[in-house]
């Protein structure tokens, strides 16, 4: 029979052969580097059988889909060695997940489990690998299967709700068998290279009202150079956290009493914040944008019109205030904005435009509030109030290219300024969604056009378009190799009917604008997030909280240093002074633990000289500087 290969050939193989056999006829080398194979778009085991005109690939651990079958196949090997050492282990679901892998347990009464034994575990699980123990796959009957795992509450509950006639399998790993859909390498040793990283608690099902168990997290690659640069880049974001960050060096807090997932800035970070939204501003000026500023608060009722009050409300906060009195209440209710699209929206619609008033941007640094689940809250990555630079651009059909050529020109501008290199994605339209075909296709083919006038290559995510127009997402990668989604344009088909927009064409009729959604930064809190993670703390110069700390070595040169505080000052700086009775020594390190770019020291001979002796937090003593070469450093980094 013959099989249909990636590349559109066939390739003839025996009745009856498998994967593992495909690989075999193809090469040698393909059958010795088969790790497990992808039969009609469905990933599968090497033993999985082939029907005549299959489209069969093979996976090997160069495939795209070879390091979740890894992990799978690793959290499977790890279950094994927690059976080995601790006896009656009750074992919930152990999935591949992004970066790794775990598996949620019930330890024995009185057993438990921390880092402190990983490598204990992690010994176990080399054994297992070195034996090269096989994944043996088993097609079983509801009842053996129940029958199987009846000292294993969690998997029974799993059988009993799997749909009727549903295939059961089971993959059999040394002592330990797992209710399992597979796939799965060949053997465990084809796992070389594992870690675990860390435990947590976790409910089962994710349902608070549910048991407790315990998650342990792990990884895996196929080269052990691989991992331990894994590791190294966790290690780094560990130390880069900007939650770690940001209470060190006094950028932001959290207080219970002020509420989950709602940062309260010190005043390093509102400065760093407002340096940020002024560079933007000034740009967006001179780009045609004007700014405008919207209510934190509407009446449910434009809730209700712009359809957030139905498809949105959980994520709301609604309340109901009395605009009557005591004696005739009148109660209305009101939401607080998740974001600030209806508010620009009523600000178009408060005038008629004709097609000479487009296109129209609006942009605001509108702070908005969700409310995301408390688990889900990090930090600024992830808060329930933070600030959109949001702007929407309402223009003609025929205007939607350049006006998106012309965001994607800003978003080069930002992300470069900030060093980070960046890709974009584009995602069309879901199965449920509003709008005529014309109009998607106009729209998609629109933002095509777009990034390839700019040069900027991109991805297709098929079907992930919002319901109401497809859009970009710009994804920038930082200092250690993660990729962020940051920036995003939308094109908006429901906005301008449920408002009833409308703009008066040259013809003299009137005619829906199109309306694009547009943010650069995004959340305002969570790009200043991911800059303190990228430059691990180091803000560069121009919007470092403190860019100079003048250090008078002695309290006889605090006049001369509270002098050049003044002159960096007025020269557009941020300078402080340190003039407290300590060592030279212990200020220095104060100022490069608050990662200020520079320490300007200030004793006799400087004085005597008219110079500073300066510090640089990375290239260490840039020796003596005359003070204007200082003022002109700063003046330059200033907005």
């Amino acid at each position: 029979m013959n099989v249909v290969l990636p590349d559109g050939s066939k390739k003839e193989v025996a009745e009856n052969a498998t994967v593992a056999d495909v690989a075999a006829a193809i090469g040698a080398g393909l059958a010795k580097a088969a790790l497990g194979g992808i039969v009609n778009g469905v990933p599968v085991d090497l033993s999985a059988p082939v029907a005549d005109g299959d489209a069969v690939a093979i996976v090997t651990a160069k495939s795209p889909d070879a390091l979740d079958l890894l992990r799978h196949s690793a959290a499977h090997l790890m279950a094994a060695a927690l059976t080995d050492l601790y006896g009656d282990v009750k074992f919930g679901v152990g999935p591949a997940v992004e970066n790794g892998f775990y598996y949620d347990i019930e330890l024995p009464e009185g057993a438990t489990i921390s880092p402190a034994d990983f490598e204990r575990i992690e010994a176990r699980m080399a054994e297992l690998a070195k034996a090269d123990e096989p994944f043996v796959r088993t097609v079983v009957t509801k009842d053996e299967a129940l029958k199987l795992f009846a000292d294993q509450p969690f998997k029974v509950e799993l059988i009993n709700e799997l749909p009727e006639g549903e295939t059961i399998t089971t993959y059999a790993c040394g002592s330990f068998t797992d209710l399992c859909r597979g796939p799965h390498v060949p053997s465990t040793g084809a796992i070389p290279a594992f870690k675990l990283t860390k435990v947590a608690g976790a409910y089962w099902k994710g349902d608070a009202e549910r048991d407790m168990l315990t998650r342990i997290y792990g990884t895996a690659f196929f080269k052990q150079k691989e991992l331990d640069e894994h590791l190294h880049n966790l290690e780094e974001a560990e130390k880069r956290d900007h939650r770690k960050l940001g209470r060190e060096l006094g950028i932001y807090m959290m207080d219970p009493m002020a509420g989950v997932g709602l940062p309260l800035y010190l005043p390093k970070g509102a400065r760093v914040i407002r340096t940020m939204q002024e560079w933007l501003r000034r740009d967006l000026y001179d780009r045609g944008y004007e700014e405008v500023i919207t209510p934190h608060v509407y009446n449910a009722d434009v809730w209700k019109t712009s359809g957030h009050y139905g498809f949105y409300h959980d994520n709301m906060y609604f309340f109901e205030i009395n605009e009557g009195d005591d004696e005739n209440p009148r109660m209305t209710e009101y939401g607080v904005k998740p974001m600030n699209c209806p508010g620009h929206v009523m600000l178009y619609k408060n005038e008629l435009h004709s097609y000479r008033d487009l296109p129209l941007r609006y942009f605001e640094f509108g702070t908005v509030y969700r409310h995301e689940m408390s688990g889900a809250v990090h930090g600024l990555m992830r808060a329930r109030g933070f600030t959109q630079d949001d702007a929407h651009v309402f223009c003609t059909k025929d205007q939607v290219v350049d006006e998106v050529v012309a965001i994607l020109d800003l978003v080069d501008h930002i992300m470069t300024t900030f060093g980070f290199e960046y890709e974009a994605e584009i995602s069309t339209r879901p199965e449920k969604s509003i709008g005529t075909d014309e109009m998607w296709d106009h729209a998609t083919n629109s933002l095509k056009e777009a990034c390839e006038r700019h040069n900027l290559t991109y991805e297709i995510n098929e079907g992930d378009g919002a319901f109401y127009g497809p859009k970009i997402d710009i994804k920038v990668k930082d200092a250690i190799g993660r990729t962020w989604q940051c920036s995003t344009v939308q094109v908006d088909f429901n906005m301008p009917e449920r408002f009833g927009l409308t703009y008066r064409t040259e013809d003299n009729t009137e005619e829906r604008p199109w309306m694009l959604h547009r943010a650069i930064f995004g959340s305002i809190e969570r790009f200043l997030g991911i800059l303190l993670e990228h430059y691990a703390g180091s803000l560069p110069l121009w919007l470092a909280p403190v860019q100079v700390i003048v250090l008078p070595i002695a309290d006889r040169h605090i006049d001369a240093a509270s002098d050049l505080v003044k002159l960096i000052k007025d020269a557009g700086g941020r300078a402080e002074l340190y003039d407290q009775n300590e060592p030279m020594r212990v200020k220095i390190a104060k100022a490069q633990a608050e990662k200020v770019p520079y320490m300007v020291v200030i004793g006799d001979k400087e004085v005597e000289e008219g110079t500073v002796s300066v510090r640089e937090r990375h290239e260490g003593d840039l020796g003596a500087w005359p003070v204007e070469k200082l003022l002109e450093t700063v003046r330059e980094a200033a907005l």
